[in-house]
């Protein structure tokens, strides 16, 4: 059960399913679909995902040790199960770099074996090691200001293009466009997941983007980031989407605004309305990918 919870299942949808739409816009564009690139491009979605909470886990102990005793949270602060101690030592960082080895494996088989086209490995990459380094020292993307937008580009624009890449072996323009929403929820995602952890990150050092901009320049962030969100959805829309998804964006724009107003209110003050803030921003993120699917069903 340790194992299930530190390896965090529950955040592997955001990656997930960004990747099951460049598989879904690949068949309903381009007529393809191999079942077989498929599963092993989710499994390597799903191992990428794994290195990177693992490095996390292992890396990040203090500041989640003194984050979960300070502001306990089910959004923020790891899985918890380091701290515990029920895990020992360095393991979750030695699975990291097998989850990262196993990736590149299936990297070498999707290109060469299957032939998915000469950029596989590169988009891969692409993902493997800016997660991989997140959290582990002594690159530390998280602690460069620009970790956030790292985590905007691999779980927004990335496992939608080569989802599409690796079925069509090229990648559409409207991925372009589609992924800016994408990337600007799941941005946020981190960024109000970082409000719990705030007093653990700055009392450890972790110099993220909210701990170097402080908790109000945070929220206009957020607000910024929510804004460009609905902006890229509807001019997603205009690229080409078809224009049934603006109906189904709608409770997912009425989440969003519910997060905004929460987050206004100043929730960070109260654990119970920041869980639901966190939550809610979750909602979004994938509320917004889900929108595109169903928009092209």
């Amino acid at each position: 059960m340790d194992w299930f919870t530190l390896s965090r299942p529950p955040f592997h949808s955001v990656g997930l399913l960004p990747f099951f739409l460049g598989t879904f816009l690949a068949w309903r564009l381009e007529n393809v679909f191999r079942f077989d690139i498929f599963v092993l491009g989710s499994f390597a979605v799903m191992l990428i995902m794994l290195s990177t909470y693992h490095a996390g886990e292992y890396f990040d102990i203090r500041e989640d040790t003194i984050s979960k005793s300070i502001y306990p949270s089910r959004f923020a602060g790891g899985s918890g199960v380091m701290p515990t101690g029920r895990v020992s030592g360095k393991v979750p960082f030695r699975t990291s770099i097998a989850a990262f080895l196993a990736a590149g494996l299936i990297g070498l088989a999707l290109q060469f074996y299957y032939e998915t086209g000469p950029y596989t490995l590169v988009l891969g990459a692409m993902g493997a090691l800016p997660g991989f380094f997140y959290s582990t020292r002594p690159v530390r993307l998280v602690e460069t200001g620009f970790g956030e937008c790292f985590i905007g580009f691999c779980y927004g624009w990335l496992p939608v293009a080569a989802a599409f890449y690796i079925q069509a072996a090229y990648l559409h323009p409207i991925i372009n466009w589609l992924s800016v929403p994408i990337a600007a929820s799941i941005f946020n995602v981190i960024l109000v997941n970082e409000f719990p952890d705030y007093e653990g990150d700055r009392e450890s050092r972790k110099r993220n983007l909210l701990v170097r901009f402080g908790k109000s320049r945070g929220k206009l962030i957020y607000f910024g980031m929510t804004f460009l969100s609905w902006i890229g959805f509807f001019l997603s829309m205009e690229a080409g989407v078809p224009s049934r998804a603006l109906y189904l964006y709608v409770p997912v724009a009425l989440a969003s605004i519910a997060a905004l107003s929460l987050l206004a209110h100043n929730t960070q003050y109260n654990r119970k309305l920041m869980e639901i803030t966190c939550g809610l921003t979750i909602v979004v993120n994938l509320g917004t990918t889900a929108s595109y699917i169903l928009a092209y069903w």
